[in-house]
């Protein structure tokens, strides 16, 4: 307790420069955690713009599906598993896909293309393929008065191939039975734009797909791929690992985002260091001003620290006292760099910043930075400012902790 008056009342003995002390590393505190808010914020806005585009958060398969795409590696009695993933109250959407890669003809051209069979319902609740449609509508099961299933095709592909709403797609591929699998679409929709994951694709229904393809009758539910949404990105690798464990045995691979979209991530992560560079040095400028505050304050101190320790103080309790009253700061400086942060954090993650010229990601308009507010944004720069601060408060409590009375009382 007397060691605790005695930090108060060195703090407090000289109040201009304390002030000064607190107002940096206050300052620092605020600047951290407002990075670090502009930083989170921004990479979970584009995490979600990306994962909600066509990835989902996570994705099961068959075996190495990933690695090495094949036709016949098909999720079998898909339907069951997507009923138990849809009871689970983390999951928002489920999306059944069945990936087949084709000969698209048009008028008097052809090009390779990508047919994916899709549950229109359950991919709209899932990704936001439906809000991409520059022209036409979404797509339904129900065929065309003619006969034929609807497709949406894909921007470049219809400029490529000189196709337009209500046009005939003719689709060339392989079965899976082995057959030539070959038949005519009609163009209900175009979707996405020149630099969108969907120009070069076709969607069609799952029930047209499995009879485009040629898929066993007996097993109407077999499909390549399960896209996942859950209700936070955060989840993704313990829902991903949890399912794993559930499906036991199983030869269904179940992976999260980062390993489904791994250059995406693996880029994100080397571009967070960066900013991590940046916290780095605010850090730096801080620790010196604090180390040059507990130093100055030290040093005019020397003769008191005489006294102390001729009187029979221990030199930890001389340590303690020094240590104390930089942690006393510390606490002080996060609480005063917490009401000035907390509320430009909030306005932030609710506002946000508009940039002067939007970015177009795949066919999604990126034009706000947002902010997080969150116990990580908080904390770590609560972390970061108090243990730098002990850190370099170290040597000159060892200092005053060493000193010899004699030399201390005759120092001037």
């Amino acid at each position: 307790m007397l060691i605790l008056k005695l930090a108060f009342r060195n703090i407090l003995r000289n109040r201009r420069r304390s002030l000064l002390t607190l107002l940096s590393m206050g300052g620092g505190f605020f600047l951290l955690c407002l990075t670090l808010s502009m930083s989170e914020g921004s990479y979970s806005n584009i995490i979600n713009i990306f994962t909600q585009d066509h990835t989902g958060h996570v994705q099961i398969h068959r075996g190495n599906y990933l690695e090495r795409p094949s036709l016949y590696k098909t999720i079998p009695h898909a339907n069951k598993l997507i009923s138990k993933l849809e009871q689970q109250e983390d999951v928002i959407g489920v999306a059944p896909r069945i990936y087949g890669p084709s000969l698209a003809y048009g008028k008097n051209k052809t090009f390779p293309a990508q047919v994916i069979g899709i549950d229109p319902q359950r991919e709209a609740q899932t990704t936001r393929l439906k809000n991409k449609i520059k022209t036409g509508r979404y797509l339904t099961n129900q065929r065309s008065n003619e006969g034929y299933f609807p497709a949406m095709i894909g921007f470049s592909l219809a400029k490529n191939l000189q196709l337009n709403i209500g046009d005939e797609l003719v689709l060339i591929s392989q079965g899976i039975d082995g057959s030539i699998a070959n038949d005519i679409f009609e163009i209900t929709a175009i979707v996405g734009d020149a630099s969108s994951y969907e120009r070069m694709n076709v969607y069609i229904g799952l029930s047209a797909m499995r009879e485009f393809l040629s898929m066993q009758v007996g097993e109407k539910s077999q499909v390549h791929e399960l896209a996942i949404i859950l209700a936070s990105q955060n989840q993704a690798r313990g829902f991903a690992l949890k399912t794993q464990q559930q499906l036991g045995n199983s030869d269904l691979s179940v992976q999260p985002w980062q390993v489904v979209e791994s250059s995406f991530y693996n880029s994100m992560q080397a571009d967070k260091k960066g900013s991590y560079v940046s916290m780095g040095i605010i850090i730096f400028i801080v620790s010196i001003g604090v180390l040059n505050t507990i130093l100055m304050g030290t040093l005019e101190r020397t003769r008191e620290f005489g006294v102390l320790k001729a009187i029979g103080t221990r030199p930890l309790a001389v340590f303690n006292l020094i240590m104390l009253e930089s942690f006393v700061l510390a606490i002080v400086s996060c609480i005063i760099g917490l009401v000035l942060a907390l509320p430009v954090c909030i306005w932030l993650a609710s506002s946000g910043i508009p940039m002067p010229e939007p970015i177009d990601m795949g066919g999604i308009i990126f034009d706000t930075m947002l902010g997080e507010v969150s116990w990580f944004v908080v904390l770590l720069p609560s972390i970061v400012v108090i243990s730098s601060t002990l850190l370099v408060s170290f040597i000159p409590a060892i200092r005053a902790a060493k000193i010899s009375p004699l030399k201390a009382l005759q120092a001037v």
